[in-house]
């Protein structure tokens, strides 16, 4: 894609006394940006293959060594449903089926119960990182949905572009760990 925010960027992540500290990525307001951003979490150091939520950046990081990350720009939980913390990849699905959680349900009482992999209207995209935590995975979005990407726009769920999901999906395994950070 021409645009910048559409492209992953391998990046510097700085590591600073006992915090991890990413780099603030909006390429459009680089001029104003700080150049570092603090996490919130003590682990100093995290091994490569980490994937990490900046949930106030919507970006997420894979770690690669050598203080690089993979970045990728996404979706994050809308207020109140936005989460933080630790989790692992559970479960790897190409063109999942979808069943809207209850919670989805409730809000959009019309949705159907279930739709198939590969339809239009499927939110999980082209391919879905389930998490161990209830109903929340990180995957694709439909073509409606992607200019979700860059707000908090989910019930939970980590929403990229359904090209840079595939690019993941191929670079992450069922037991990656998975931090989501303020």
């Amino acid at each position: 894609m021409s645009s910048m925010r559409h492209q992953r960027l391998i990046l510097p992540l700085a590591i600073a006394g006992a915090s991890l500290c990413l780099p603030c990525l909006a390429p459009e307001a680089a001029q104003a940006r700080p150049a570092l951003m603090p996490a919130p979490f003590a682990e100093a150091r995290l091994p490569a293959g980490t994937v990490v939520i900046s949930q106030s950046q919507r970006r997420l990081f894979l770690l690669q060594g050598d203080g690089m990350a993979l970045s990728y720009p996404v979706a994050v939980g809308k207020a109140g449903k936005a989460w933080s913390g630790w989790a692992r990849i559970n479960g790897k699905h190409v063109q999942p089926d979808w069943a809207p959680p209850a919670m989805v349900k409730q809000a959009n009482p019309r949705l159907p119960n279930l739709i198939r992999g590969g339809a239009p209207g499927n939110p999980m995209g082209a391919r879905a990182l389930t998490l161990d935590r209830q109903e929340i995975a990180i995957h694709g979005t439909t073509a409606s949905m992607r200019s979700s990407i860059g707000s908090a726009a989910s019930f939970g769920c980590i929403r990229m572009y359904n090209e840079d999901v595939i690019d993941l999906f191929d670079r992450v395994s069922v037991g990656t760990s998975v931090v989501a950070v303020r």
